[in-house]
């Protein structure tokens, strides 16, 4: 089924780390719904693929290779966005190692990129959203580990735990503005990496979730469209897990 009850026509959405897994699914579904999408991406390659992949949104769709790390690459890319309605932060990386075993480096690497990054692409676009919408969104990607912890996880889990708390303190200084600022944490969620695990694998997450089944990519990106539309202003400083009841 494709997401078009939604109506984004004449809106301008940016999704960082558009081009691969959920937020690829993010891109498409924005697209789907009739919005202009910047894909913000680090990799090239698969830029090139997420445009090839979307050629018939190509009018809609423009792909900027870009390094959310880095607040300069971040704020020169925005400097080509006019008018921005809805932004996605999307973009994360995993450098998973128990804690004994956790280098400074792997510890800095994710808090780089999964929370400065938030950071970092939020403040570079804050005054590129148009003044006259009433309908400014940050939408930020968070997890299920976030409000549980995971074994390994301590940077993951760390940056994801950091972006509710900067979603929720946007949420209040923004809110006068016209901006609401919601958080989202998917649970196990069947990405291109995930299915390509061992199916005894996939068996043991699926029978942890109380629905009895994987998220999938779509399940995110639906969830972007509600908090982006204007069905839900009045949802501010929130974080809606997509998990199927895991953290239940």
């Amino acid at each position: 089924m494709n997401n078009l009850d939604f109506d984004f026509k004449n809106k301008v959405a940016l999704v960082t780390g558009g081009a691969r897994g959920i937020g690829f699914e993010i891109t498409k579904s924005f697209l789907q719904a009739g919005a202009v999408v910047h894909a913000w991406d680090y990799d090239l390659e698969t830029l090139e693929s997420a445009k090839k992949e979307l050629s018939q949104f190509s009018s809609q769709l423009h792909c900027q290779q870009v390094d959310v790390s880095q607040f300069a690459s971040c704020s020169q890319a925005a400097e080509s966005l006019n008018d921005l309605d809805i932004l996605v932060n999307n973009a994360g990386i995993t450098r998973d190692k128990s804690f004994a075993k956790m280098t400074p480096e792997l510890f800095q690497e994710v808090i780089n990129t999964n929370l400065s990054g938030v950071f970092n692409t939020t403040k570079a676009c804050l005054t590129r959203f148009s003044e006259s919408s009433a309908q400014k969104r940050i939408i930020s990607l968070s997890s299920v580990v976030a409000l549980y912890g995971n074994f390994g996880q301590t940077n993951y889990v760390a940056a994801k735990a950091g972006v509710i708390g900067m979603t929720k303190t946007w949420a209040r200084e923004l809110g006068s503005k016209g901006f609401t600022a919601n958080a989202i944490a998917p649970g196990f969620t069947r990405t291109p990496m995930v299915a390509a695990m061992p199916n005894e694998i996939l068996e043991q997450m699926e029978s942890k979730v109380p629905v009895r089944a994987l998220g999938e990519p779509r399940d995110i990106a639906n969830a972007c469209l509600f908090l982006a539309s204007e069905e839900a202003r009045y949802i501010n400083g929130t974080t809606l897990s997509v998990d199927g009841g895991l953290v239940i």
